[in-house]
C-alpha cells in the first residue's frame, strides 16, 4: 500500500498555492466589485478585446459552460458588453452568446490599472521570500509542467 503525502505531491501543493492566491486577490479586489473568477477573461480582454465566447473559452481554459456563467455576471455586474456578429445564413440560434464579441465596458477599462496594480501586489506578496532568479527559476518550471500536462492531453485528445 502506497503511502501519499500531500506535501510531496505537485498536484496538491498548486492547488493549495491557488487557493491561497485567490483568497488572497479577492481581499485585494473585493473593493472595486470584481471577483476572481472574472479575472482570467478580463485580463484576456485587456489584452485583446472583441473574442467571441468560444475563443476566450478557449484562450483561459475555462469551460464554454462556465464561462457562459461568468461572463452573464460580469455583464450584470457592468464589466463587459455582448456585440452581435454579423448572422450567416448558416449560424446557429442568433440568441446564442457563443456568437456575440466581447468588449469592455468603460468601467472595466476604468478598473485596469487598479486590478492589474492589485494582482502585482499579489503576486510581490506570494515571492517576497525569494530572489528575482529563484522566481524567474519558478515560472520556467511551472510554465514547463504546463506545457507537458498540455502536451499529454492533446495526445489523449488526437487518440
Amino acid at each position: 500500500h502506497e503511502v501519499f503525502s500531500r506535501h510531496d505531491s505537485l498536484g496538491y501543493q498548486v492547488n493549495l498555492l491557488a487557493r491561497l492566491l485567490e483568497q488572497t486577490l479577492r481581499r485585494r479586489i473585493a473593493g472595486y466589485g470584481v471577483v476572481p473568477g472574472q479575472f482570467p477573461a478580463l485580463l484576456a480582454l485587456y489584452e485583446r478585446e472583441g473574442l467571441t465566447q468560444a475563443e476566450l473559452s478557449r484562450l483561459v481554459r475555462i469551460e464554454q459552460p462556465t464561462m457562459a456563467n461568468t461572463l452573464g455576471r460580469m455583464q450584470r455586474d457592468g464589466l463587459v458588453r455582448r456585440d452581435p456578429v454579423e448572422r450567416r445564413q448558416r449560424d446557429p440560434d442568433p440568441a446564442d452568446g457563443r456568437r456575440s464579441l466581447i468588449r469592455l465596458s468603460d468601467r472595466a477599462r476604468d478598473l485596469e490599472r487598479s486590478l492589474v496594480a492589485a494582482a502585482n501586489t499579489v503576486n510581490a506578496e506570494a515571492t517576497a521570500g525569494l530572489t528575482a532568479a529563484e522566481t524567474a527559476t519558478l515560472m520556467d518550471l511551472l510554465n514547463r509542467v504546463i506545457e507537458q500536462l498540455d502536451a499529454t492531453r492533446r495526445t489523449e485528445e488526437e487518440s
